[in-house]
């Protein structure tokens, strides 16, 4: 049986790959609202939803749905609004008696998810979010094999995630760290969500680099010792990649060793949907160690290069 949605931020970047999830899952999109309303990619995936650009009225129509009996009532709201606005559109949903699935991060601080939890347990309805790098096939083998193999030593990883931005994205919410959560938040919250999933809780972290485009750190997990770089400075691409005019570059070696993961991302929304829809989705827990170590970096106090920075801080001229 076909379920219900509803989403926020329908204009935003990330929407798209909600949109089709929905889609391909099988499921109806009643109702949309964003402030923008740039709005035409619902023509091309559910041309009949309804389309608010404030929140008041949408949340009306959402009411107005819920008295209309289940063929009518919203089961899922969709989150993809900005992040600071995710704790808010996450109690929405329960109030009105539907689960939601958050873009990450699921909130910008840890305290809210303990908040969330106690709304759950008093609705009874769920908040799951969008971890897509736990079900992409290589990494899901990489992890396989090191849970098989149960290694004495830690391993080195280098992470390094460059994608070029301009201007607009420091003027835009993105750039305001109290809306967004900075760099580390934003852009690199499904690595350190990935990397702890991968080798375990964080034993100690520390920041080298914060600046407004860059940061850069070093996490000693309790299976590997990482050097992280996050950037969205053109500059910081590698020559070979802006010779192939790509805007991303995207790195994770272990002990020495490139992992091979940039094809197979255009799917992962999808399949996170349907993991979700058959009760397998990702939880607040599943969220919680990600977010606390965002929210510990973004209050640490950069310390400057060490022997354990990242390559490409050790050459930045700083």
């Amino acid at each position: 049986m076909s379920k219900n949605f509803a989403i926020t931020g329908a204009a935003g970047y990330v929407a798209p790959r909600h949109l089709r999830a929905i889609k391909d899952t099988g499921n109806r999109l009643l109702a949309a609202c964003d402030p923008k309303d740039s709005v035409g990619v619902l023509d091309s995936y559910f041309r009949e939803a309804r389309f608010f650009t404030e929140f008041e009225r949408f949340d009306r129509h959402i009411e107005k749905l819920r008295r209309e009996g289940d063929d009518k009532q919203i089961h899922y709201v969709s989150i993809c609004s900005p992040n600071y606005l995710h704790d808010a559109h996450a109690r929405f949903a329960l109030r009105v008696g539907a689960d939601a699935i958050c873009e990450k991060p699921v909130v910008l601080n840890p305290w809210n998810i303990d908040a969330l939890q106690e709304l759950e347990q008093e609705s009874g309805r769920h908040i799951y979010t969008i971890l897509q790098l736990r079900v992409h096939p290589a990494l899901m083998a990489l992890r396989e094999k090191f849970q098989k193999e149960k290694a004495k030593t830690k391993k080195n990883i280098c992470l390094t995630y460059i994608t070029s931005r301009g201007p607009w994205y420091l003027v835009s919410w993105k750039g305001n760290i109290e809306r967004s959560g900075g760099l580390t938040t934003n852009i690199g919250i499904h690595f350190f969500d990935l990397l702890i999933w991968l080798f375990g809780a964080v034993e100690h972290q520390e920041v080298h680099i914060a600046a407004p485009t860059r940061t850069s750190g070093f996490l000693d997990l309790k299976g590997a010792r990482v050097q992280w770089y996050l950037s969205i400075e053109n500059s910081d691409l590698p020559a070979e990649i802006m010779a192939q005019n790509k805007p991303t570059y995207r790195s994770i070696t272990i002990d020495g060793e490139e992992v091979e993961f940039s094809e197979g991302f255009t799917d992962l929304h999808t399949i996170v949907y349907r993991e979700t829809l058959a009760g397998r989705g990702f939880g607040l827990d599943d969220a919680r160690p990600s977010v606390q170590l965002a929210h510990d970096i973004r209050a640490s106090r950069p310390i400057g290069r060490t022997a354990d920075s990242h390559p490409m801080l050790v050459k930045l001229a700083l």
